[in-house]
């Protein structure tokens, strides 16, 4: 699929991704950004950690939900909402519809694990299975917008989502001051996409920089060939980056991310186990994947200021204290 990235194709900037933070202010949380000495001797930079897995739901997702369906006029709001999630994105529209007052179905693969399920239905959402293929994932939306008049809020491919997600980016520039670069994982290029037109407004010489894990690096070879590049369900920890990118980010992050780089299986986990170690907090796999560039040296930061985007901090803990369990004589 060839996306050329016009500007007409881009229909929102840095004044959607204003208005949209003074839209959703009352609903999310501000997150707190951390540092790291010991991440700052190893990548030579000083690095400055937006903690989204301290936001609603556990990720940055929330914050685009809220912001789609602040949007919708009343008569789509009392219809309600579709999209098709087995991650985030499905737990952050569920937990935005209950608050807003919005009916939320989520179309879930049969094979998601039954903890996101569970968290999805208990924020209200209505969840309705399908088969673990993207065709399954579409036809059932489809099918569920023609039998209720729903709405589609895509998890990424929506210029509300995308604006919505961006707001992140502009409270880090607010909190870490003037940046060098911005880092942020890359799945679906939403968070990637809001993040270079929130920079692109407030701090145009500040470069950014999307970063996936190796084994499903369809951005990097999209930004290279300049068409979207599927991703061919790659096996990664990082599961959240396993999405390929839509039109509208493709049509971003071509004209306005610096490059994408990756980190190997390896050096996700050595980063968030460093993370998890040093900094204190739990994130999950898809969050360590920017930390893991600065660590293996893919980005050479030195002397520079850098701002990492941690996505989310949503893991399933239960083998990790089953296996603890186990050891309790």
């Amino acid at each position: 699929m060839s996306v050329a990235a016009t500007a007409a194709e881009i229909p929102i900037g840095y004044a959607e991704i204003v208005a949209a933070a003074e839209r959703i202010a009352p609903y999310v949380h501000r997150t707190p950004v951390m540092t790291s000495r010991t991440l700052d001797e190893r990548c030579g930079g000083t690095v400055f950690l937006k903690c989204e897995n301290f936001q609603k739901v556990g990720a940055f997702k929330f914050r685009g939900a809220v912001n789609a369906l602040l949007q919708l006029d009343e008569k789509s709001r009392r219809a309600g909402v579709v999209t098709h999630s087995s991650g985030n994105h499905a737990q952050a529209l569920a937990l935005a519809g209950r608050l807003l007052g919005v009916p939320v179905t989520v179309v879930m693969p049969r094979t998601a694990p039954a903890v996101k399920r569970q968290a999805t239905e208990g924020y209200g959402a209505r969840v309705v299975p399908c088969e673990p293929t993207l065709a399954s994932r579409e036809a059932t939306v489809a099918d569920e917008i023609e039998r209720h008049g729903l709405s589609l809020v895509h998890p990424f491919n929506d210029w509300n989502v995308i604006a919505g997600q961006g707001t992140a980016a502009l409270e880090l520039l607010d909190q870490a001051g003037p940046l060098d670069m911005i880092v942020c994982p890359t799945g679906g290029g939403g968070l990637l996409s809001g993040t270079a037109l929130a920079v692109a407004g407030r701090s145009p010489e500040t470069r950014v920089v999307g970063a996936e894990p190796a084994r499903a690096d369809d951005a990097r070879r999209s930004l290279e060939t300049g068409s979207i590049q599927p991703s061919n369900d790659p096996q990664t920890i990082a599961d959240g980056l396993r999405t390929s990118l839509g039109p509208y980010t493709f049509a971003v992050i071509s004209r306005q991310v610096d490059r994408i780089v990756t980190a190997t299986e390896p050096e996700v986990l050595d980063a968030m186990r460093f993370i998890w170690e040093r900094v204190k907090i739990v994130l999950e796999p898809s969050s360590a994947v920017p930390v893991a560039t600065l660590w293996n040296g893919q980005l050479d930061v030195k002397g520079l200021r850098v701002g990492v985007i941690l996505s989310g901090g949503n893991v399933d803990l239960e083998p990790l204290f089953q296996a603890l369990a186990g050891r309790i004589g």
